[in-house]
């Protein structure tokens, strides 16, 4: 019978003792995670102010649906997706105004439009309009729209500076559309599309 062989295992090695961070390295750390913060902030910042704008009512021209003092987010992303939609609340720049403007679009490229005693037709065919301040009022003469042109008004009619006054924008004019009112709170809310009625 062969004599049992020696125990050659290796001892169990001691964990070395955890040295404290120096206070340099802590530094460190703290400073690259300012930096991560103050980066990813300016990130957050540079996107939402590419997608959006911010907008101050500063006249009646869209009562009764928005007020003098309102804060509104204009939304500049969905015009990037497709085009402009009558009913749609934007807000203009236009060249020759001094400050931007908000209207609601009301005609759209190739149609022609007039006014009669107050009611819009378009192509010859009345549209429905239960968001203007009555009474409305007003005509103007048939004009047919180009391929590049839109249609504004505001919705109070007897108050309001839009394309009868300046004409039709083109669509490099619009900013983009009021998404959201966020001032005062008790205003908050979505700034809703107006709807028409099949064959207008």
């Amino acid at each position: 019978m062969l004599p049992p062989l020696p125990d050659v295992s290796t001892p169990p090695i001691e964990p070395a003792p955890q040295q404290p961070a120096a206070p340099n390295s802590r530094l460190s750390l703290f400073a690259r995670e300012v930096v991560d913060t103050l980066l990813l902030t300016a990130i957050i910042f540079l996107l939402v102010n590419t997608a959006t704008a911010r907008f101050t009512i500063r006249s009646v021209s869209m009562l009764p649906n928005l007020h003098e003092g309102q804060y509104v987010i204009v939304d500049k992303v969905s015009y990037l997706l497709h085009s402009p939609e009558r009913g749609d609340i934007v807000v203009l720049a236009i060249a020759n105004q001094e400050d931007d403007l908000i209207k609601r679009i009301i005609g759209l490229p190739g149609e022609t439009l007039s006014m009669e005693n107050g009611v819009v037709l378009i192509d010859r065919q009345p549209i429905d309009e239960p968001y203007t301040l009555p009474p409305p009022g007003g005509s103007f003469a048939a004009q047919t729209l180009g391929p590049d042109d839109y249609f504004v008004m505001g919705d109070n009619r007897s108050n309001s500076k839009d394309s009868r006054n300046f004409g039709p924008v083109r669509r490099e004019s619009i900013v983009g559309r009021a998404w959201i009112i966020y001032w005062p709170p008790s205003d908050w809310g979505i700034v809703p599309h107006q709807a028409y009625a099949e064959g207008n």
